[in-house]
């Protein structure tokens, strides 16, 4: 019974974290403060009350729509919250609530935050990558053990990406992308990061294809939301599927 309230608040405690995603992913690529200017309505600029920023359930109670302007308020609000919320459950059901399984908490914040914006803008925020480097320091620190893998981490695929952006021009990669697998890779290692390099590339291979085919999307890819699904993916079971990848090829 303990565990079930415990898992019960951390999803509680992961929408109310994803509350603030929302509001990082609104305001960042626009340049605005968000910190202390209070939360409001994009539209009419109206100061929210308490009770409208209960996570997900405000959106429910409004139906949708600002209480002034009669608006409606973006689906991506409830979604990011509730998003945020399953995956602090689903990572400390899988990892408890060790030290590894809060970092990687806050890292998967830092990376819903990246998906978006990158989706929308094709710009993966600076701020989002220091601060999932600043995780991988934090382990550091906590552990030393692990320095070996965390270091190569840090250039194992950033490093790859470096020379496909000098070789290229800037054409090839994106700097946001070099600085987000240095940061990812520092945090989860050498091992793991090469894991969601090559998770992030199918499933952007797969996705972004199917999307030029169905919905005529344009051929340029915002590499930033895949890479975050590898380096999820990777966090959560890449020693379980690099054993089973090193025994389907016979090792």
């Amino acid at each position: 019974m303990e565990k079930v309230v415990a898992y019960i608040w951390a999803f509680i405690f992961g929408t109310v974290i994803g509350s603030f995603l929302n509001v990082c992913i609104y305001r960042i690529p626009k340049g605005e403060e968000i910190v202390r200017t209070p939360s409001h309505c994009p539209n009419c600029g109206t100061a929210l009350k308490w009770y409208e920023l209960i996570p997900i359930v405000s959106f429910l109670l409004q139906k949708g729509r600002c209480r002034k302007c009669k608006e409606r308020i973006s689906l991506q609000y409830p979604v990011v919250e509730f998003t945020n919320g399953f995956f602090y459950l689903w990572i400390l059901y899988r990892m408890g609530y060790g030290t590894l399984g809060i970092l990687y908490c806050l890292c998967v914040s830092a990376l819903i935050v990246i998906a978006v914006i990158d989706w929308r803008t094709f710009e993966i925020p600076p701020g989002c990558n220091f601060f999932i480097g600043g995780l991988g320091a934090v382990r550091l620190l906590l552990d030393f053990s692990g320095w070996r893998e965390q270091i190569i981490g840090l250039f194992a695929v950033s490093g790859i990406f470096l020379l496909i952006y000098l070789f290229t021009k800037g054409k090839g990669i994106g700097g946001g992308d070099i600085k987000l697998m240095a940061a990812a890779g520092f945090l989860i290692g050498w091992k793991n990061i090469l894991l969601a390099l090559a998770i992030g590339s199918i499933a952007g291979s797969v996705i972004h294809i199917t999307l030029m085919k169905l919905k005529n999307k344009n051929r340029i890819l915002a590499f930033g939301p895949y890479l975050a699904l590898g380096i999820f993916c990777a966090m959560l079971y890449g020693e379980e599927l690099i054993k089973w990848y090193l025994r389907f090829c016979g090792f």
